[in-house]
């Protein structure tokens, strides 16, 4: 039987399922089209004018851009999964306020219509002859390579805590996977007393303020049942400050105070024992010293690292496994072909879809140049953006460049918890990104913070 006669005996056979109304087969179904009309009979070599490996923020955003400007085929994006999901809702799914179903669709929905989707993972890296070879053992050769991979989870890294995930009923819960946060909900509901600790891991960390935002909601979700009093909210950071840039820190640190949670900074959690509902902490400024909290509750964030699939290619990437690229351009330091964009990045900004939108035009107007031969004139200046949520109702919005320092869009003092901020965080920012940013039409609010710059006469 032929790869064409197969294929659609399996679209035949997915929609007679289709008529049991599973959800699962209809995206199933979905992807298979996608996949059928984009690319019928998969070859064991392609070769394109651009390949980005990667479906996520990033990835989609630039693909938009540059499939309009090159034209049909002209690009090539490897993704494996069959969603995607909108990761900034995790947060708000974990207290309730979004449910998990919110925060995804099918990734044939969202991919450019007019680029060649292989739904399979880049395996192999081969800059040197411009070349990605996938898990299907497909040969893609390219002229230019936009790298949107993102980070790679490794709750596996801290002996005990997939154990503890994996208890019905338990009290050790994550909002960082879809396969983890619904249970973050039922870790609030189920504690009454004792301790309700909260971690940040000694790594590079998607959303780095999300750790605590969980912490915050989770906090106010206690006062709302009246049963705070009872319960320890314990912050443990591996940073040395409750968050990167003094401007929005000076203003958290008089909440926690206010709300009577305990931070201590510099603490890494190393393991967790689940049968004791007990986890193990490291101080990081005393090597070998080591602490054991006893929890009712326990929200780790996991160590997080490059996928190791790049991290295997020391061509493409510096010391820590991201990609090595010059944080103006995002191009590689060495392969002038090679661009890179998010989290993958090697590019000192926080990791936040916020700065992929910031980097898409950067990265789409340098990858065009390079293509014509041009010198590469846009430049990325860090920007990032973290709206902290910190509770059911209030939000502080914090926006900041490389430097660390505020760089805001709204004229009014962004330091203070606002309701107009978690409007905007849970409500207009969802449509922001299915609408905009993944079809390659929002740039980030750059334009938007010229045009408030002329109400900024005075904030308060």
């Amino acid at each position: 039987m032929s790869v064409l006669q197969m294929t659609s005996l399996n679209l035949t056979r997915m929609s007679r399922n289709c008529a049991t109304g599973s959800n699962n087969t209809i995206i199933s179904l979905y992807a298979a089209i996608r996949n059928f009309s984009a690319t019928p009979v998969l070859a064991d070599k392609h070769e394109c004018q651009v390949l980005v490996v990667g479906g996520g923020a990033g990835g989609c955003a630039v693909a938009a851009k540059l499939s309009r400007k090159l034209g049909p085929d002209k690009v090539i994006i490897v993704e494996p999964a069959d969603k995607h999901y909108y990761q900034p809702m995790f947060t708000l799914i974990g207290g309730g306020m979004k449910r998990l179903e919110q925060s995804f669709k099918p990734m044939a929905s969202v991919l450019p219509k007019d680029v060649k989707w292989l739904q399979e993972k880049a395996e192999q890296f081969d800059p040197k002859n411009n070349t990605v070879i996938t898990s299907g053992n497909n040969n893609i050769k390219y002229d230019l390579l936009l790298i949107a991979i993102g980070l790679q989870l490794n709750y596996d890294k801290i002996p005990g805590l997939v154990e503890a995930l994996a208890i019905p009923n338990g009290k050790v819960c994550s909002i960082y996977s879809p396969k983890y946060v619904e249970n973050t909900l039922e870790c609030l509901r189920r504690t009454e007393n004792g301790n309700a600790v909260f971690t940040f891991p000694a790594s590079p960390v998607k959303c780095p303020g999300a750790p605590q935002k969980i912490m915050y909601i989770s906090e106010h979700y206690f006062r709302k049942l009246n049963k705070r009093g009872n319960i320890n909210v314990i912050y443990n950071t591996a940073l040395p400050v409750l968050f990167g840039v003094k401007h929005y820190a000076d203003a958290l640190w008089p909440i926690v105070k206010k709300r009577n949670v305990t931070v201590n900074t510099r603490t890494n959690l190393v393991e967790v024992k689940p049968a004791m509902d007990m986890a193990i902490f490291e101080n990081l400024d005393k090597p070998n010293e080591k602490f054991e909290q006893q929890y009712s509750m326990l929200h780790v964030v996991p160590p997080m690292s490059a996928p190791d699939q790049l991290a295997q290619c020391k061509d493409l990437v510096n010391e820590a496994g991201f990609v090595d690229v010059n944080k103006s351009t995002m191009q590689h330091v060495k392969y002038k072909n090679v661009f890179a964009i998010g989290d993958c990045s090697g590019s000192p900004n926080s990791k936040t879809a916020a700065s992929a939108a910031a980097q898409s035009p950067v990265v789409y107007r340098n990858m065009i140049a390079a293509l014509e031969g041009e010198e590469l004139k846009a430049t990325y200046d860090g920007y990032a953006s973290c709206p902290l949520v910190t509770g059911y109702r209030s939000c502080i919005l914090a926006e900041f460049d490389y430097d660390l320092n505020p760089l805001e869009t709204f004229p009014v003092a962004q330091n203070k918890e606002r309701y107009s901020m978690f409007v905007l965080k849970k409500s207009l920012m969802p449509a922001l990104y299915w609408n905009m940013m993944l079809k390659g039409y929002w740039n980030g609010p750059a334009m938007m913070r010229k045009i408030m710059s002329m109400f900024k006469f005075g904030k308060n």
